[in-house]
């Protein structure tokens, strides 16, 4: 009789071993056609964005809206990922956005935020994309909330860029300043927690300390457009970085290049009591 409960035993344990592997197969199965699907999607995509900019626009918008909604089977970093490289073909098409500029990056961005928002790679572009160009930096913001949720230095070193590019957003396009100054202290928590980056960690929590003391800082503006600017030659964002040089020049920047051929600028503040000459009368 023991020996008959240890086989029937023996019998069940084998019909789950079988089950679970039958229900993996069907899972990597559907992961495979979902990634043939948009290998073959992309390849026809890329022709019609030269063709035709604008139906190949509203095609993907919906190919997006349909991925929001598909169930992924565990597999959200890998759609987060195929997302993201798509963002970047459509972001570098130059020729297509100067036809329908950017309006399908905040899909590309809420989908990659919620299938991954612990995907710190992303936010940089997402950042510049958002806030700069598009004008929504309140959007940038409820999408990085999503990614400080989630993250900690303990999970990814980097995580603190995070709280700079909200930092950035809240001064220089919110004039959140309050909200500026907790985001700069929360960067420079999070950097201090990290070995590799204790060094920087001073530089966010100097930047809230002049905030406090002097809300309209002009040498505290002139370095937040100057990190703009630094932050969109990394991701060759032209656009950006035009708009944060004419800030940066607006606020008595001046343009240098350094010897390298770096493009960067230097601020000349004229000493107090000290007042720019008239222009001399005609």
């Amino acid at each position: 009789m023991k020996g008959e409960f240890s086989m029937q035993g023996q019998a069940r344990q084998s019909s789950r071993r079988w089950l679970t592997m039958l229900v993996h197969c069907g899972i990597a199965g559907a992961a495979l056609t979902g990634i043939v699907w948009m290998q073959r999607s992309q390849i026809d995509r890329s022709s019609l964005w030269t063709a035709n900019p604008q139906q190949a626009e509203r095609q993907e918008a919906v190919r997006l809206d349909l991925l929001q909604k598909t169930p992924t089977f565990s597999y959200d970093n890998m759609v987060a990922n195929w997302a993201f490289l798509n963002f970047l073909q459509y972001y570098g098409d130059d020729e297509a956005r100067d036809k329908t500029g950017y309006s399908l990056s905040p899909k590309y961005f809420d989908l990659i935020t919620r299938r991954d928002p612990r995907f710190v790679d992303i936010y940089l572009f997402l950042s510049g994309t958002l806030s700069y160009q598009l004008g929504k930096p309140q959007l940038s913001m409820e999408y990085l909330r999503r990614g400080t949720d989630a993250l900690s230095p303990l999970i990814h070193p980097r995580s603190y860029t995070l709280w700079q590019y909200q930092a950035l957003d809240q001064l220089l396009l919110l004039g959140d300043i309050p909200g500026a100054i907790y985001s700069s202290e929360r960067a420079a928590e999070w950097a201090a927690a990290v070995p590799d980056y204790q060094t920087i960690a001073p530089n966010f929590q100097r930047m809230a300390n002049f905030l406090k003391s002097e809300p309209d800082s002009k040498g505290v503006r002139f370095q937040s457009w100057g990190t703009v600017f630094e932050q969109a030659q990394r991701t060759g964002d032209r656009k950006t970085q035009e708009r944060a040089k004419q800030e940066i020049l607006a606020l008595g920047g001046v343009e240098r290049v350094a010897p390298d051929g770096r493009q960067y600028f230097t601020l000349v503040i004229p000493p107090k009591g000290v007042s720019k000459k008239p222009n001399s009368p005609k």
